[in-house]
């Protein structure tokens, strides 16, 4: 198979009108539309540039003979929900935890899951060999708009959950949606559910004004000092196109993705007398040591939640996710699903009687430390070709090269990983001590700076 020269690993992300401009966007809606001869749903984030390219992917879909239905500003799974129910693909205009001056594009196939290789390389292939079809006047494709989806999407996600129990808890959330997509979806989702809601960042900007996209600790002060301040039973952050929920606890302490996604992993292995989970090989050994107790398998794949929902897909999974907060229920969308997560963690609280600590204190213990180093995109192979060779050489470590190069040793595990959307190497170490995975990080950062030119 030819290597893919615009899409990385779910879609294109690149600055905002300079690479990322309305000629390009264009042209990929007219790929897309050639690809797909069917009714495209469009929407997008809050970003300040998303607009300017909706307008500009829908002329080129237009072009191509392809009906649009504009749904508007709406977060990724909203999107992903509608094409999956109602339409035959979708592209989605987010560049996720990115920085606000940038965007992109993810094309997304009639399941609402992130289209094949095979697929994304047709579309290049049509971009660079100019192409793409142009229809006749009286075939250009028609425009409509749905307003309707935020509201659908909110209710479909309430409905598969006991509703009746979280209200009767009367559970006091904080909810920081960062000035994304999720200002439309998450305070609204939380009233319905009869939380007493306090809202952070939940005005739609996208200059980002309150904090960065990306729902990591640093980025979250606001939020954990308010959870505190206000006694609240929850503080939940989401990022830019509201596909991922990271939580706060009642203490304020920050909560890995990987814990929530072991805390409802457990929740819907017990609900459903077990069940297939698939994840990537970045995730916890915690989801393996969850399947084991209710013997059930864990399918591994590489990074990426589009990887993850094929197989959910192809095996009808019960459940999935990825660590850093994304979680997928595949009965509901093939992708990752902020409001989903939220139902079914207030469902977790509620149903338990318990703090969600306490929840969390409940499930195996392990340490991650996450790190990333900047290396050029032109070096990533040579540097995991020799950092895989090294470590080839010893009978000390096991190997694992699914997705970059994990190295499986007595003590815990770290995997060294490249970007597909930035010019870094991510490297993620997990052990049952934090001191160790610290040292087992650095170690994996010193692989890669000494193969690194």
């Amino acid at each position: 198979m030819c290597k893919k020269r615009i899409f990385g690993t779910f879609g294109v992300r690149r600055e905002a009108n300079k690479e990322m401009n309305p000629e390009f966007a264009s042209k990929i809606g007219a790929s897309y539309g050639t690809v797909v001869q069917g009714t495209v749903a469009i929407g997008g984030d809050t970003r300040t540039s998303t607009p300017m390219l909706k307008h500009a992917i829908t002329a080129g879909l237009l072009s191509s003979g392809c009906d649009v239905v504009d749904l508007g500003i709406l977060p990724t799974p909203a999107i992903q929900y509608a094409v999956r129910n109602y339409y035959d693909a979708g592209i989605i205009i987010t560049a996720s935890h990115n920085p606000p001056h940038d965007n992109g594009i993810k094309l997304v196939d009639e399941y609402g899951i992130g289209t094949s290789d095979e697929t994304e390389i047709k579309v290049e292939e049509l971009y660079f060999n100019e192409k793409p079809k142009r229809a006749s006047w009286n075939e250009i494709g028609q425009y409509y708009t749905n307003n309707n989806i935020i509201n659908e999407y909110i209710t479909e996600a309430i409905k598969r959950v006991d509703s009746e129990a979280i209200k009767n808890a009367k559970l006091k959330v904080v909810v920081d949606t960062g000035s994304g997509a999720g200002s439309y979806t998450a305070p609204y989702l939380l009233r319905k559910l009869g939380c007493d809601v306090t809202t952070i960042n939940c005005q739609a900007d996208g200059h980002f004004p309150g904090r960065n996209p990306e729902p990591v600790e640093e980025n979250l002060q606001d939020l954990i000092s308010t959870v505190k301040e206000l006694n609240a039973d929850l503080g939940i952050a989401h990022d830019g196109d509201a596909d991922r929920t990271i939580c706060i606890d009642e203490l304020g302490n920050f909560i890995l993705g990987d814990k929530t996604f072991t805390l409802v992993e457990k929740a819907m292995l017990k609900e459903n007398n077990g069940g297939l989970i698939v994840t990537t090989v970045a995730t916890s050994s915690a989801i393996y040591d969850i399947a084991a107790e209710y013997n059930s398998n864990v399918i591994s794949t590489p990074v990426g939640d589009l990887n993850v929902a094929r197989k959910l897909k192809e095996h009808d999974g019960l459940f999935g996710g990825e660590e850093n907060g994304g979680l997928i229920f595949p009965d509901f969308i093939y992708g990752r699903d902020a409001a989903m997560t939220v139902c079914k963690i207030l469902e977790i609280i509620a149903k338990e009687k318990k703090p969600i600590s306490e929840l969390i204190a409940e499930l195996p213990v392990y340490h991650t430390v996450k790190t990333k180093t900047p290396c050029p995109d032109n070096q990533k192979e040579k540097v995991m070709a020799k950092i895989a060779e090294e470590i080839e050489k010893t009978t000390e470590y096991k190997l694992d090269t699914t997705d970059g190069v994990k190295i499986l040793r007595n003590d815990g595990w770290v995997i060294i990983r490249p970007s597909g959307t930035e010019p870094i190497f991510r490297c993620f170490a997990e052990t049952d001590n934090i001191e160790k995975s610290k040292e087992i990080a650095n170690w994996g950062l010193s692989l890669i700076k000494k193969y690194l030119e």
